[in-house]
């Protein structure tokens, strides 16, 4: 499987607490910048953090392996050491889970390590891991 960076704009309510969450907790890496956008290195791929707080919104949510899971959102399929070590990043960080780090479909095809949290913004994120990366779109 090749993979290429992809690029994704999301709204944010200011770049203050955009450059907190994803500067301090996640450790991007920022890039070219504004006084109404950000550029980051989201884990590889480039994610830009736009001033529009009028868009920022309270995710929904759909029943997945028996969580609710917020809809939209957004995230990065990782290694599992980076995803194990993010996890205890965000812990640290005091930031509460949405769904707390498990392995979902244990056992099943496409079994993953998952969790979810908002950023300072509202946005709902997933990170991903998989044993078998194999397995990433396994039905």
């Amino acid at each position: 499987m090749s993979v290429r960076p992809f690029h994704l704009a999301i709204p944010v309510k200011d770049l203050d607490n955009a450059r907190k969450f994803y500067a301090q907790v996640l450790g991007c890496e920022q890039g070219r910048s504004s006084d109404h956008w950000i550029d980051w290195n989201f884990y590889g791929h480039q994610l830009v953090t736009h001033v529009a707080p009028e868009r920022v919104q309270p995710p929904a949510n759909n029943a997945v392996d028996g969580h609710a899971v917020p809809v939209p959102h957004f995230g990065v399929v990782l290694d599992m050491e980076t995803w194990e070590a993010l996890a205890e990043r965000v812990k640290a960080a005091g930031i509460e889970f949405v769904i707390e780090p498990y392995i979902r479909f244990k056992g099943q095809p496409g079994e993953q390590a998952t969790m979810f949290f908002y950023d300072y913004c509202g946005n709902a994120l997933e990170f991903k891991a998989f044993a078998d990366l194999d397995q990433l779109f396994a039905s």
